[in-house]
């Protein structure tokens, strides 16, 4: 059987996408080339192509199909204004395969825009993953800012810095946020906060064009317990709370609602709320994962959603 180069799979995979929001969702090309961020011309080609190649016939012939269904009914359900979902690993209850080429995919389509823009990110294992994925680009016009610190307790950076990473591989300037994830006191973060070279980087984070986060859970699992930001305590006292998942070291509710708790009044990442109106995307799967994504999806913490199949089904149920 004739194998395909990564580029020639890509294309396909963007063939199908194409010819599902045109055969299947009814989208216009006009709007299939804003949805993809592609040229109406770009459009036109992709859906024949979804034709000539045979993936289209009398019902899309792929993969993506029983995925894309999905993305339409969260976007449907949560009110997102962009969702992707990719296949699951077997319906592994908490493989993250393939979210890191889909999250690379959505943060290309904003950083192969010729206009400037402020590309905010969080951090973790899974943006890291993502980080890794992005093609070698040039653009020195775009700005790359963190939302959260990246200095742990003994004072070392942490490993899941995700802007600095992105920056390299498209070479743009990079905005770190040169603080600990979680201050020692309620004060000591309104310290670091006054220092101006901190409150210049906040100040960039609040104009971002585009953010992109991770999701964690809590529990004894939970990055930032396992990390060491967090400790048994602490932990202890957030699960009495109700404590379902955390975004950029912020730490909500199964509603997503932003606990009155002794971690968030320390937390010193970009507050939430800046982002309300802003695309805002969030990639995560698993298990583990499904109460703290249903929380920050019924709030509105985030209103764009890279997840897989497996987690995609549980949050529809």
């Amino acid at each position: 059987m004739k194998s395909t180069s990564a580029g020639e799979q890509q294309k396909l995979e963007d063939a199908a996408r194409a010819g599902w929001l045109y055969y299947v969702a009814g989208k216009s090309q006009d709007e299939i080339a804003r949805q993809m961020r592609i040229s109406r011309q770009s459009a036109q080609r992709l859906v024949a192509l979804s034709v000539s190649a045979g993936l289209i016939k009398m019902r899309l012939e792929h993969p993506l199909a029983a995925c894309m269904t999905l993305a339409a009914q969260l976007q449907e359900t949560f009110g997102l204004s962009t969702c992707e979902v990719v296949p699951s690993a077997e319906n592994s209850p908490t493989s993250t395969a393939g979210l890191a080429q889909a999250g690379a995919a959505e943060m290309e389509r904003y950083l192969k825009g010729a206009d400037p823009q402020v590309v905010a990110f969080g951090t973790g294992r899974v943006l890291r993953a993502c980080a890794d994925e992005l093609s070698v680009m040039d653009c020195p016009q775009h700005k790359i800012v963190s939302l959260v610190g990246n200095i742990t307790d003994d004072g070392s950076a942490s490993r899941y810095e995700v802007a600095v990473h992105v920056a390299e591989r498209i070479g743009a300037v990079h905005y770190p946020m040169p603080l600990p994830v979680i201050a020692g006191s309620a004060a000591e973060k309104t310290n670091w906060h006054n220092l101006p070279n901190v409150a210049k980087v906040q100040t960039l984070a609040a104009q971002a064009d585009v953010v992109f986060v991770g999701i964690g859970q809590l529990g004894t699992q939970s990055p930032l317990h396992d990390d060491g930001f967090i400790i048994e305590s602490e932990l202890a006292e957030l699960e009495t709370q109700g404590a379902a998942g955390e975004i950029i070291s912020w730490i909500y509710n199964q509603d997503g609602i932003i606990l009155d708790c002794c971690v968030n009044t320390r937390v010193t990442s970009t507050s939430l709320s800046t982002f309300e109106y802003k695309p805002t995307i969030g990639i995560a799967a698993g298990e583990g994962k499904v109460a703290a994504i249903r929380g920050a999806l019924r709030a509105g913490l985030i209103n764009g959603l890279i997840t897989n199949e497996y987690t995609a089904r549980r949050l529809l149920t």
